[in-house]
């Protein structure tokens, strides 16, 4: 049996993570507090479909021992392991278009997801 890829970030991503933490980090140099130094992203329960994305800019203390860590360029990227098991074989990607920029997760173990494409349900 082919074992699904993991979870991969798309250049783009990779490059808006990689701005988003060097600002941050500018800023709690200012500020004098803890920067933040990895995205997590997270399957949650909830949603209109069932599970939803999460994104959150973490600092190192909240980096866990059995996270995996996607590195690409600059950017650093943390997932849980029950997470992974719905995000095997997705993409993070980042998204700018007219209507707004975000973040999307292109992701082959959805069977549906909503609109908004934050929530998504498996078969």
């Amino acid at each position: 049996m082919t074992q699904p890829q993991p979870f991969s970030v798309s250049d783009a991503a990779a490059a808006r993570i990689a701005s988003v933490l060097a600002s941050r980090k500018r800023s709690a140099a200012e500020q004098n507090t803890t920067p933040p130094v990895a995205l997590r992203v997270a399957v949650e329960a909830g949603g209109c479909n069932g599970f939803q994305y999460q994104f959150k800019l973490i600092p190192q203390a909240e980096i866990e021992a059995d996270d995996t860590h996607l590195e690409k360029n600059t950017a650093l990227v943390v997932v849980d392991p029950t997470s992974l098991d719905l995000l095997a074989g997705a993409e993070l990607d980042f998204t700018d278009k007219l209507m707004g920029a975000h973040f999307t997760v292109n992701n082959p173990n959805a069977a549906s997801s909503c609109g908004c494409g934050t929530s998504f349900s498996v078969a």
